[in-house]
């Protein structure tokens, strides 16, 4: 079977990556110019494959990638560290090997240290400072960038943060430093709130919905690619997913699926992706929806319906402006909703149609 050109499981490789092009000379400059950023952005907008991107536009510098996805615990960080230190490759490993056996610290196998018995357990805070040193020293010596995907997570964390920020605070002149995550008010509160160790220590950078333009050429160039023509399938997509990264590439896939090499794809064809995309969803937005609290519930229909948490809509869910005003808050935190220049919008145009689709009133 043919590979479709719009693949939209997992991240992209880095040259899959489209529509980016004047956010990615940002972030290449910034990098280079060694400026700190956070980058903000819903989940699901790209923000890892865009990352990538941006590695696989530094060869000269060796990236170090430390996932901190749900982290929960001093020591579940100091393995994520210790992960990343670990699978980074050429002069960079090397050096940190080397550094990492001066402090004592066997570098790779922190996970089985800190899960070992209780009696020879090193002290997970005490190691986590091993290998910040570790870090630090090796990118001091060689060019470095140090990508802290998820970082909303490390928050949870007592005391990680701040052994972080007193490990790299002086040296933010000779590595690259970006902090990604996917709860946009909790980045901002982590770097804008005065009580957090980063509190003003980095230039938030949002990463925000492709243009309808891009998506349009994206999708032209996917389907011309292999022989195939998009009709007006790239506006029809821009239009359901307001630039949605992820679900305009679901979408752009079943068009082409649907559209057989040396053909167009309409209006009937695109109807029928749209069909099947729906269908294929319906069970997960209903288990997502369930999980919501009751006025969050209640704030997305409303959202989804008109933009907006008050007037007849909120009337009609029965929805009092203290828990309109609570839940919307906690959806904006959570990436569920997102402030737009016309008011409130559901970020995933799938859940914002399923809602429409499964309350009509």
């Amino acid at each position: 079977m043919e590979p479709s050109p719009f693949p939209y499981q997992g991240p992209l490789e880095p040259f899959q990556v489209q529509g980016r092009d004047e956010i990615l000379r940002d972030l290449l400059q910034r990098v280079e110019g060694r400026r700190v950023t956070a980058l903000l952005g819903p989940r699901r907008y790209g923000k890892t494959s865009l990352l990538r991107r941006l590695a696989a536009d530094l060869p000269h510098m060796t990236t170090v990638w430390v996932d901190l996805y749900e982290v929960s615990s001093l020591p579940d960080v100091a393995v994520r560290f210790d992960e990343a230190l670990g699978s980074t490759t050429g002069r960079f490993v090397s050096m940190a090997r080397d550094l990492a056996a001066s402090l004592s610290l066997n570098l790779g196998l922190v996970k089985i240290e800190l899960t070992g018995p209780a009696r020879g357990r090193p002290d997970p805070s005490l190691t986590f400072r091993s290998l910040l040193e570790v870090l630090v020293r090796t990118a001091v010596r060689h060019p470095t960038l140090l990508v802290l995907d998820e970082f909303s997570s490390i928050g949870r964390v007592s005391g990680a943060a701040g052994a972080l920020r007193t490990a790299v605070q002086h040296h933010y002149q000779e590595l690259g430093i970006i902090f990604a995550g996917s709860h946009p008010s909790m980045m901002r509160a982590l770097f804008s709130a005065r009580p957090q160790p980063f509190y003003g220590q980095a230039d938030l950078v949002e990463v925000g919905p492709l243009s309808a333009g891009a998506v349009e050429e994206m999708v032209r160039q996917g389907f011309a690619s292999t022989g195939r023509d998009s009709g007006r399938a790239g506006g029809l997509i821009a239009r359901f997913t307001g630039g949605h990264p992820q679900r305009s590439m679901q979408l752009a896939d079943a068009c082409w699926r649907h559209t057989p090499p040396g053909e167009t794809c309409d209006e009937h064809r695109w109807s029928r992706a749209l069909t099947e995309v729906r269908q294929a969803t319906s069970e997960s937005m209903e288990r997502l929806y369930s999980a919501f609290e009751r006025g969050e519930r209640a704030v997305l229909r409303a959202v989804a319906r008109s933009g907006s948490i008050y007037g007849a809509e909120a009337g009609l869910l029965d929805l009092s402006s203290g828990t309109a005003t609570h839940a919307r808050q906690a959806l904006l935190g959570s990436g569920d909703l997102m402030e737009t220049g016309s008011g409130l919008a559901v970020v995933d145009p799938l859940l914002a149609d399923w809602l429409r689709q499964r309350f009509p009133v």
